[in-house]
């Protein structure tokens, strides 16, 4: 085993490009630093900051192996939990992943509470070749995480989003997957997360939350289904279901000409909206002066080229975290959770 000097991101389709320049990286050019395998990116030498990835491989290496059993020792030796990328040799990979213990990747029913255990990735550079890391940036299989949808209630497929970026909460609050009875990676449901490095539970009943730019209501619908009440505000009017809804108060309005303290306090500022990154950002910071809210999940849109440094401002803020969803396209999603009082 050749552990090595560096870090490798598993790039996401279409939007490779984003990736390449967070690196500085030509991909006709790469230079003896930068080895492309498939959809993984690997540099060597210290890590810049890169957000345009499913995952992060943050203690990458490479084993060579002489048979199927010796590759999946190598890995189970390691930990129990390996995603696999497909990178080359695929029959022989799939007779390796045979032999390692089941990572469901299936759809999750939401809502989902993600299971602490370690999650690797693994792939084949050539018959007898491993490139793997055993600790990642994302606790999901791959770096994806998919949930059962559901194509008659919600009234758009925004709702995939936040179910994402709740998941994403409970990865960061580190909920424990006992509360699921299962450790293998499969996690379950629940509506609150046991208090650790954040003070943050998921919204439920009691919750106030805000969606700004809520139409035609996909968000609103999601943070509905957990109990809590919702404050949308739009210039066009919600799905005729939200809009009688009992927990929804709509205002019909530009939600960034109106300021935290005309809304009040909220549990959860969410943000949805289409406007370039900078205005985000302002409105943003607007809400954490006021100290009226704590908790955010806002989708950094990008008009065109992405952004680099608007989302490091984002990055930059105590106790966020910025991702690419699996749901996203050309946006990222902001994550900041309340910090512990301990």
């Amino acid at each position: 085993m050749t552990v090595l000097p560096g870090t490798a991101w598993r790039s996401i389709r279409d939007f490779q490009h984003n990736l390449y320049h967070e690196l500085s990286i030509d991909p006709a050019r790469p230079g003896p630093e930068v080895r492309l395998f498939g959809d993984i990116v690997y540099r060597d030498g210290p890590a810049p900051r890169a957000f345009w990835h499913k995952t992060a491989l943050e203690a990458p290496f490479i084993a060579e192996f002489a048979s199927i059993k010796e590759a999946a020792d190598i890995l189970r030796a390691i930990q129990r939990n390996w995603a696999h990328c497909p990178i080359a040799s695929f029959r022989r990979a799939e007779l390796i992943r045979e032999r390692l213990p089941h990572v469901s990747e299936k759809p999750r029913e939401f809502p989902y509470i993600v299971p602490r255990a370690p999650m690797g990735l693994w792939g084949l550079i050539d018959d007898k070749t491993l490139f793997a890391s055993a600790r990642t940036s994302s606790p999901f299989p791959g770096g994806e995480l998919r949930f059962v949808e559901d194509h008659e209630n919600p009234p758009s497929r925004a709702y995939l989003k936040m179910y994402e970026a709740l998941a994403w909460v409970s990865a960061l609050t580190g909920a424990d997957e006992t509360l699921n009875g299962d450790s293998a990676g499969d996690g379950g449901s629940a509506s609150s997360i046991p208090t650790g490095r954040y003070t943050t539970v998921l919204p439920g009943p009691g919750s106030r939350c805000l969606d700004a730019g809520a139409c035609p209501g996909g968000w609103t619908w999601a943070l509905t289904r957990l109990g809590a009440s919702v404050t949308a505000i739009d210039r066009a009017e919600l799905h005729p279901s939200l809009m009688a809804h009992p927990d929804v108060t709509f205002i019909k309005h530009d939600a960034f000409t109106l300021s935290p303290e005309e809304l009040g306090p909220q549990d959860w500022v969410c943000s949805d909206v289409i406007c370039y990154p900078p205005r985000l950002l302002e409105w943003v910071n607007k809400w954490l002066e006021s100290g009226l809210c704590q908790n955010y999940i806002c989708t950094i849109k990008m008009q065109g080229n992405a952004d680099h440094e608007t989302t490091r401002a984002f990055a930059d803020i105590p106790g966020s975290r910025v991702v690419h969803l699996t749901a996203n396209k050309n946006e990222l999603t902001w994550i900041r959770l309340a910090p512990s009082a301990t």
